[in-house]
């Protein structure tokens, strides 16, 4: 063989090498391309909140919201408040040094500092045995509810906690058409046009109320399609079966989006249902329709911008927040894991954002938590899972 066939044969050959390479290279960036999709892009921010003082702890947390100041607000189930000595340092005599039950409601600003702090039984109201969701209002007024065995009415407070009002009775619920109170409330949220509140209610009853955020009268209300709510039992969650009539327990949230739509959290039916400010049902969307138990569809929040094109929906069932685009009910990504760790959840439970974009979860039974998940604009995200969010390399 010549050294001009050999030098050839060899061109010819990392030639074809090369082809082969970058068909392969393309290949793996077409396959990349179709994982991923446009989209929200978040961060854990692993060292938010800072420590609690006074060797405080939290219990379940069960609500957040962030108010116009953009200081994140949550609602826990204190310790303290519960009557039975969790702590060292709250047994009479104290047995360590270490630790006692922050009080329920507490208010972080944006560098994660403890900035306000207050709740519990007081007097001229009654505090709910097992509080659930907070709400700040355009007038400054915060809301909360109660998903106890008693729990049938909803408070309003200052922003300092001075008691204002409380709708409904501790155990005076008559079920999901009654006009004086409440059946095990789960979230809060009042409309600043019409001064109205929408009671995701709840636990015992099966119906969003819709009340006069001043005198808390019941104004109207509706069950699952905008039928009449009825009680009693509906059989175990079957994925398989025709769509409930009626929710199921619990109805966990009802938020109103800017256009007017109130999108209502049937959590153990797996289903977001969108209704007009009336009741009229619109249309509904599934979302791991199989998970049975605690159920999929916990709570939501909107994304910032004015159309809100995303809504991020907690699902403690599977330990992640679902990535949802609100035209479609589409949902296109989710993120997290389950796990102790910043970025996973342990019942992950609400889910609130400030007007930057960012992302607030609290979590319930042992996750006794409030993350927070900076918002990084749109980019390319993972279509479905993405796992945990971590701080991406700079």
């Amino acid at each position: 063989m010549t050294k001009t066939k050999f030098y050839a044969g060899l061109g010819i050959a990392v030639l074809l090498t090369g082809l082969t390479f970058t068909q392969g290279v393309l290949e793996q960036q077409a396959v990349a391309q179709n994982d991923t999709v446009q989209g929200p892009v978040f961060e854990v921010d692993a060292l938010w909140p800072k420590p609690l003082p006074n060797h405080w702890l939290l219990g379940m947390a069960i609500g957040v919201w962030v108010d116009d100041q953009d200081h994140v607000w949550i609602v826990h189930r204190s310790s303290a408040t519960l009557n039975n000595n969790e702590r060292g340092a709250e047994v009479d005599p104290p047995t360590g040094e270490c630790c006692r039950g922050a009080p329920p409601v507490l208010v972080f600003d944006q560098a994660g500092h403890l900035v306000r702090h207050w709740g519990g039984p007081g007097a001229g109201y009654e505090w709910p045995e097992s509080n659930h969701g907070i709400f700040v209002d355009h007038k400054s007024n915060v809301w909360i509810g109660g998903n106890g065995a008693k729990d049938a009415h909803l408070l309003k407070f200052t922003k300092d906690g001075k008691f204002l009002m409380q709708v409904g009775h501790l155990g005076k619920s008559g079920g999901s058409n009654d006009l004086e109170n409440f059946g095990r409330v789960a979230k809060i949220f009042v409309d600043a046009k019409t001064n109205e509140a929408y009671v995701a209610d709840g636990y015992g009853n099966r119906r969003v109320a819709v009340i006069d955020a001043d005198t808390g009268k019941i104004k109207r209300y509706w069950g699952a399609y905008g039928n009449r709510p009825e009680d009693g039992p509906n059989g175990n969650f079957n994925p398989d079966a025709p769509p409930s009539q009626q929710f199921r327990n619990p109805v966990h949230c009802a938020d109103l989006s800017n256009d007017r739509f109130v999108y209502v959290c049937d959590r153990q039916g797996n289903r977001l249902q969108v209704f007009t400010p009336e009741g009229k049902f619109v249309k509904e969307q599934w979302y791991a329709r199989r998970s049975l138990s605690e159920g999929a569809v916990w709570d939501i929040a909107f994304s910032k911008d004015p159309q809100q094109r995303y809504i991020y929906l907690a699902d403690g069932r599977n330990q992640k927040v679902r990535i949802i685009v609100r035209e479609t009910l589409e949902e296109i990504s989710s993120f997290g894991d389950g796990g102790r760790q910043p970025g996973q959840f342990f019942g992950v439970h609400s889910i609130a954002t400030d007007s930057k974009g960012n992302l607030y979860t609290t979590e319930t039974y042992e996750g006794k938590r409030l993350q927070r998940f900076v918002y990084k604009g749109i980019g390319p995200i993972r279509r479905g899972a993405q796992g945990v969010v971590w701080p991406r390399k700079t």
